[in-house]
Formats: C-alpha cells, sequence, structure tokens
C-alpha cells in the first residue's frame, strides 16, 4: 500500500488545512525549509503530531534540516486536492448565503462560486458577486453544466433536509450545512457541518472557566433568594 492509499485520519485531515495556511505564509516569505518544532509552534500543535501528520503524506523530512516549505506545500496541496478548482453551489440566497457568495477568499482558495439557487422568486434572476441567482429546480441543469462539486446550504433549518435530498439527487456528494440542524444523507454522501451558535456556546464554556467560580453570576437555577426571604 503506497502512502497515497493509506486511510489518513479525520484528526490529521482537519490539521492539514492549518499546515497549509502556514505554509503558504512560510512560502510568501520565501522560506526554504521548516522544522517540525516551527511549523508545531505556528500550528499550534506539538512537534510529534506534526511529524505524524506528515508521515501520512509520505513525508519525513530531512534531520538537521526539516521539510522542503515548496514541495511540502505541493504534497499537502494534493492531498486536499487543492490542485483543481471545484466549484461550489450556494442554496439559499439570503442574509448568510450573499455574505458567502461575497466572500472572495472562496475562489481564491480554489472554491469558486459557480451557482446560487433559492425557491423565492423576488431573489431568482437577480444577481449577487456577479453570480445570477437560479431557482432550486434547476439544481440538476446546473451542477452538470458548472460541474459544481460541492453544496453548500444556507437554509432555513426546515428545508435543510430536502434540499440536501436535492442536492444528492443532482449528484452532488460533498456537502458544506450551515443550516441549524442536522441532515441524513447517504453513506456515500460527506457532510460538514458549521454551527456558529455551537462554536460560541464553546467559547461561552471555556471564558466561563478562564473567569473562575467567583464570576458565575447569580444562581438562576435555583429559588429566588429575595422571594425567600419573604417566605412566613
Amino acid at each position: 500500500m503506497t502512502h497515497s492509499e493509506r486511510r489518513i485520519p479525520e484528526a490529521t485531515v482537519a490539521r492539514l488545512p492549518v499546515y497549509l495556511r502556514c505554509l503558504i505564509e512560510l512560502a510568501d516569505d520565501r522560506t526554504p525549509t521548516i522544522s517540525s518544532e516551527r511549523l508545531a509552534e505556528m500550528a499550534g500543535v506539538n512537534a510529534a503530531k506534526v511529524r505524524k501528520d506528515l508521515s501520512y503524506l509520505g513525508s519525513y523530512g530531512t534531520r538537521g534540516v526539516g521539510y522542503d516549505v515548496e514541495f511540502l506545500l505541493f504534497q499537502m496541496s494534493r492531498e486536499l486536492g487543492l490542485t483543481q478548482d471545484w466549484p461550489v453551489v450556494i442554496a439559499g440566497v439570503g442574509n448568510l448565503g450573499q455574505a458567502l457568495a461575497n466572500y472572495g477568499g472562496f475562489t481564491d482558495r480554489g472554491f469558486p462560486i459557480g451557482a446560487l439557487v433559492d425557491v423565492d422568486s423576488t431573489k431568482v434572476g437577480t444577481s449577487v458577486a456577479g453570480v445570477t441567482v437560479h431557482h432550486l429546480d434547476e439544481l440538476p441543469q446546473l451542477v452538470e453544466a458548472k460541474g459544481i462539486a460541492i453544496g453548500i446550504i444556507s437554509t432555513p433549518a426546515a428545508v435543510a433536509q430536502s434540499v440536501s435530498e436535492r442536492m444528492t439527487a443532482a449528484g452532488i456528494t460533498s456537502i458544506l450545512n450551515f443550516s441549524p440542524s442536522v441532515i441524513a444523507v447517504d453513506a456515500k454522501v460527506s457532510v460538514r457541518k458549521v454551527d456558529l451558535a455551537v462554536e460560541l456556546q464553546i467559547l461561552s464554556f471555556y471564558r466561563r472557566r478562564a473567569d473562575g467560580p467567583g464570576s458565575m453570576g447569580p444562581d438562576t437555577t435555583g429559588p429566588d433568594p429575595a422571594a425567600a426571604a419573604n417566605v412566613t
């Protein structure tokens, strides 16, 4: 089994884009080589984890020298499928959908917005970031004509499941779900969920821990102390 055929753990896959960002920064600064310790520091992980992760790419570095930045950048881009563009369709052109469509970073990173779809007749036919909004019913034709590879769901939660089914029926097997709901898909479909509210709640947890128990605020789970004082 070659390194390209080896199964890469999901945790490692999740770190590869972080390493990639660091490598792009190093390449822009014309840094020729990087040690695992320095890359670990930039990525916020430990050096042993970096070496293990990079070994899945077949890259082991050179003792006393480190890793060749340009070659490692190529390896990682290839493994992440970034040596070609992957056109994206956004379903749901509300405030979030429009913000995503207007974000230039997708195109810069190889994910051009190929199509926008909605069911709102007031939006169909309009243009967002230079892309015409089509009706959701046109999705199969758009997927074929534009070579759509990835679907982004930015619809209300109530319709996210049906939209995901329309996407898979049109041949889309990679979905990024921004809707605040869990969608059920076939095993052959890859789904990533982005829930901003959940991320904020996790940050709230760590903020509360950092502040310590003395700053937790009033306990709202028990009786009101003022009310209890008036009980006879």
